[in-house]
């Protein structure tokens, strides 16, 4: 009875997936502005501004990766939990979400280490520059050693949306970010009487922020999300949901982290072209987060619902989640394409770039936003994958996307760049390439889910009918 009253059972999906996505995607993409604001407010220093940029660029691969391993440690939670209240198993739930939030302390404790050890050997392999270095240093070191509310955060909005309360996260995130906006002119600046910190004063106003984030989820669970039960015995550790976290959420880890390689590599391999160029990407990369990470934020959506209809066994709701789910991410994709490539020059405008840095990052937008059509499929896909046990092929898409074919394309086109500086443009057909013919390879993988889905459900319902059978027979 409980299973029939739950939305995420019987709200038709269409707008399941609107009621749940949209304060996603709304969650998803401010959880960009941390990056986007800090840029813009750096750049626009009294001096240094374009270095400071510079170095947010390079410290910013590392706090992907932090988001990576927290948000595949959420989805697999999240993905876990929802299958398990699908099937009205609470008590198992609650260990996942118990188990989670240790999972949590370690991941903090991980990055506290290399916040204090690990940060300026880091930033060395990517600048000789001392000035970029030492502000990246300062940057990074205070976002690794306060990354508790990230990680938490992280965590939490996962756990929040498999109970269908996205609001709540999404609260959770704007409040956060508000907080940012607030205190990054005042401690970057030196206004109200704080001291002009600079490039650390963005650092400062970043985790305070993301605490603020994950203290009211923290919050909201323990108010809301009364299926889980929040008592210390469900925090006992088990290898076995812990396994299970994990077979689900590695690929979620692996697609993020591989965000952070690349990002990385490809600092690198543009250096040799000119630290404009690394600006460039950078800056460029930062704004279109707010469309990625949206459609991000809907993956997010797509993975509880399919996943509780897979719980279930309901062959319609789960068709009717894929089908949705890849209607709107493709919406907002097109909304992002129209976007960037009408306001190219405003946004780049807004960072207080040089003549040539502000062509290069104006030509990124106009190329590189050709891929969001494919990036979209692509990512929908990811989430579907993910539902339905897919965890290989996610896993193959984001290798793709985000490794195989980037960085060999990415450095055979820096390598005409650097002897032409008129063909620099090749490097950012990189990502139309990767995308589309990742798309391509997607399309494949879903046939050959569905094929395996459909032998399932029908072992499902014979395995139903048997024992109806044998039912009859005993009365």
């Amino acid at each position: 009875m409980e299973q029939k009253s739950n939305k995420m059972a019987v709200m038709p999906v269409n707008r399941l997936m609107l009621g749940m996505g949209l304060p996603i995607v709304l969650s998803m993409a401010l959880q960009a502005v941390y990056n986007i604001v800090d840029s813009a407010f750096v750049s626009n220093m009294r001096e240094g501004g374009e270095q400071a940029l510079n170095a947010l660029t390079l410290a910013f691969p590392v706090q992907m990766l932090m988001v990576a391993v927290a948000v595949g440690t959420g989805v697999g939670t999240n993905a876990l939990m929802a299958r398990n209240l699908g099937s009205g198993d609470r008590k198992n739930a609650s260990r996942v979400a118990g188990n989670a939030m240790l999972l949590g302390t370690a991941i903090y404790l991980v990055f506290l280490l290399f916040g204090i050890f690990g940060v300026r050997g880091y930033i060395g392999t990517q600048t000789s520059n001392q000035e970029i270095m030492t502000m990246a240093v300062d940057y990074l070191s205070i976002c690794c050693i306060f990354s508790i509310g990230i990680v938490f955060f992280t965590i939490l909005e996962k756990v929040i949306q498999s109970t269908g309360r996205s609001m709540y996260s999404t609260i959770a995130q704007i409040s956060g970010a508000v907080t940012n906006i607030i205190l990054d002119p005042i401690m970057i600046y030196g206004l109200l009487g704080c001291p002009e910190w600079g490039v650390k004063g963005a650092a400062y106003a970043t985790v305070i922020g993301q605490i603020v984030s994950a203290l009211l989820a923290l919050f909201f669970h323990l108010k809301y999300d009364r299926e889980i039960d929040n008592a210390w015995k469900y925090k006992a550790p088990s290898g076995e949901i812990i396994r299970n976290i994990y077979a689900i959420g590695f690929p979620a880890i692996i697609a993020q982290a591989l965000m952070s390689f690349m990002t990385y590599a490809l600092n690198v391999i543009f250096i040799a072209i000119g630290e404009d160029v690394v600006t460039a990407y950078g800056l460029y990369y930062k704004i279109q987060q707010f469309i990625l990470f949206a459609a991000f934020g809907l993956r997010d959506a797509i993975t509880p619902i399919v996943s509780f209809s897979h719980g279930m066994g309901d062959r319609k709701r789960i068709c009717d989640g894929i089908k949705y789910g890849m209607i709107y991410t493709l919406s907002i994709m097109i909304f992002g394409l129209i976007l960037i490539e009408v306001f190219a020059q405003p946004f780049s405008s807004l960072f207080g770039l040089s003549g040539q840095t502000q062509s290069l990052c104006i030509s990124a937008m106009r190329i590189v936003s050709l891929s969001f059509l494919f990036a979209g499929a692509n990512i929908a896909y990811q989430g579907i994958f993910q539902a339905l046990d897919g965890g290989l092929e996610s896993l193959i898409i984001s290798v793709c996307r985000q490794f195989l074919f980037v960085i060999p394309l990415a450095w055979g086109f820096s390598k005409i760049a650097a002897e032409n500086s008129d063909r620099t443009w090749l490097i950012w057909t990189t990502f139309p390439i990767a995308e589309g013919v990742t798309a391509l390879i997607a399309f494949f993988l879903m046939k050959r889910i569905r094929r395996r889905l459909e032998k399932k459900l029908a072992a499902v319902q014979c395995d139903e009918a048997e024992a109806e059978t044998e039912g009859e027979r005993a009365v």
